[in-house]
């Protein structure tokens, strides 16, 4: 399926692979800084931005293929792919799918598989979304994605929980389901690229064991933890930027088949 995107900044290919019910901008608030280093393709999923829902279940494969296809329909044929939550796991599998494609990897906030805590967690969202209560579930929302200090510190606090819900992407039923269906854990030993893994280290909704099982699961991968709740990109944007860049520039710098 096409997917509306943007391609900005010049230099080696990055592709951007964003959460679920998120959109590529809202996940990623650093594209201009980015894109002075890389040629950065920015696409959204079914239900997105601008790309249009699916007509039927979205399934992972599909979702890494069409990721794909968009950069190398761009003309951009090799790039690394920085994930986020959800996006980890379709970073993770175009990758297996893709290994002549995809240069580096780097996941965030991610997950090999949705565990009991992270299913509970989805059916509490779930049936808050189906209850039509707004408020509730940006609440929840909130309660889970931010740190304690960060809460306190969020303001115009009524007109914040006002808008969380409907902060929502269109598609975001249809980004649960697939969510409640990933599992790359065997994809993992098979991933030979540099790879670096950002754990959330105050996270509550996908909390930083699943990143740390990621990191195990992947043969030299290096973990760096942030202080910091699932919405990393509110809590410490110029954090995650610093990792990001950092690791990439080394990739760069190293000689051919160096990991």
């Amino acid at each position: 399926m096409p997917l509306s995107h943007k391609i900005v900044g010049s230099g080696p290919g990055l592709l951007l692979a964003h959460g679920a019910t998120g959109n590529v901008e809202g996940n990623f608030p650093f594209l201009d800084e980015l894109a002075a280093d890389h040629t950065v393709v920015a696409a959204d999923y079914p239900g997105s931005g601008a790309t249009p829902r699916a007509d039927g279940p979205l399934r992972l494969d599909d979702l890494a293929d069409d990721l794909v296809a968009t950069a190398v329909d761009a003309g951009v044929e090799t790039f690394a792919i920085l994930g986020y939550s959800m996006g980890t796991a379709v970073a993770i599998r175009a990758a297996t799918r893709h290994p002549r494609r995809v240069s580096a990897l780097v996941l965030t906030a991610g997950l090999t598989h949705p565990d009991r805590h992270l299913r509970l967690t989805l059916d509490l969202w779930q049936r808050l979304r189906e209850t039509g209560d707004h408020f509730a579930l940006s609440r929840f929302l909130l309660l889970n994605g931010l740190t304690p200090a960060s809460l306190d510190a969020v303001e115009p606090w009524e007109e914040t929980v006002a808008q969380a819900a409907h902060g929502q992407a269109p598609g975001a039923d249809d980004h649960l389901a697939l969510l409640r269906t990933v599992d790359v854990r065997a994809d993992l030993p098979g991933i030979g690229v540099p790879t670096l893994v950002v754990a959330t280290a105050r996270d509550t909704l996908v909390p930083p064991h699943n990143s740390r099982r990621i990191a195990e699961g992947i043969a030299g991968a290096r973990l760096v933890e942030i202080d910091a709740g699932h919405l990393i990109a509110d809590e410490r944007p110029g954090e995650w930027l610093a990792a990001v860049r950092d690791f990439l520039s080394g990739v760069a710098a190293a000689p051919r088949g160096a990991a």
